[in-house]
């Protein structure tokens, strides 16, 4: 018995002669977060409608919390938390109207509304129809929603979707604290610096495949360069210059740039998860 809270394997799924998900595995341990990143049409959708129990595999297996997705559905969506990128809220409703009606399918009586509004910033907006939020507001009270059973387990579309930065950085932070708690978030995101701050590791699906689970440390160590570029005024410009650092001189190099008056800027050259996704794919993350 595995102590993943989210175990694939082998997963496929084909509408008609496409082959959206082709032999997917991959597992998340409790308190990790997993980005799952790919463009558009890659099957990431697919999968995650596999592993809520939205869709059922054709081939493979799914276990959330050592359960059985085809046998035991009923259990696993008790305890799991899910925000699509689609805002099926209700717009007659206020937003603790919507979070207590959510509640009650999971039958908690009395949820405490106000601490989930108050921890995505809509404290004050509760009581408002939901026909009067913003699109970020809608996103935020989502995410809320998403939280009213205190899942184990995460799946997050896009959490970030329609946010300002700073609302964007309390749902971050938002998704850490979960992640602290034990849960552990499936996170699928086209902001490739949300997904490097966010993930524990990172898994790269197109056309169905997966090419790699690692963390991105990992990958940036394999893909990147070991090298650093150094900027320093030169007279009325700017001389830009790159060292190796398997170069025996660049010890010396780095020191000489670094005691120079005329040094702006000194910084790694390290590779993006965009560029390493286009490398394993040939194709980018927005696509």
């Amino acid at each position: 018995m595995t102590d993943n809270a989210i175990d694939a394997v082998d997963l496929a799924y084909s509408y008609g002669d496409v082959r959206a998900v082709d032999g997917v595995s991959f597992s998340v341990a409790p308190g990790e977060i997993l980005g799952f990143l790919g463009p558009n049409g890659a099957g990431k959708s697919t999968t995650i409608k596999m592993l809520t129990g939205q869709l059922t595999p054709q081939a493979g297996t799914v276990r959330i919390l050592g359960m059985d997705q085809r046998r035991q559905r009923e259990q696993i969506q008790a305890r799991i938390g899910v925000c699509f990128e689609e805002k099926n809220l209700y717009e007659s409703m206020s937003g603790k109207e919507n979070l207590r009606f959510y509640a009650s399918l999971f039958g908690i009586r009395n949820p405490d509304t106000d601490t989930l509004l108050r921890r995505v910033g809509l404290a004050d907006r509760g009581k408002d129809r939901v026909a009067k939020y913003s699109k970020g507001m809608r996103q935020r009270l989502m995410m809320a929603r998403t939280l009213v059973n205190s899942p184990d387990v995460l799946f997050l579309d896009e959490p970030t979707d329609g946010l300002d930065p700073v609302s964007a950085q309390s749902i971050r932070n938002l998704i850490r604290q979960e992640a602290e708690r034990g849960a552990a978030v499936l996170l699928t995101t086209h902001d490739m610096h949300e997904a490097d701050e966010l993930s524990d590791r990172v898994a790269f699906i197109n056309e169905g495949r997966l090419y790699t689970v690692d963390t991105p440390e990992n990958l940036k160590l394999e893909y990147g360069q070991r090298s650093v570029k150094v900027r320093v005024r030169a007279g009325d410009g700017v001389e830009e210059r790159t060292v190796a650092l398997d170069d025996a001189a660049a010890g010396d190099t780095l020191k000489a740039a670094v005691a120079s008056a005329g040094l702006m800027t000194i910084h790694t050259e390290e590779a993006t998860l965009e560029h390493i996704f286009i490398e394993m794919t040939g194709r980018g993350l927005g696509g």
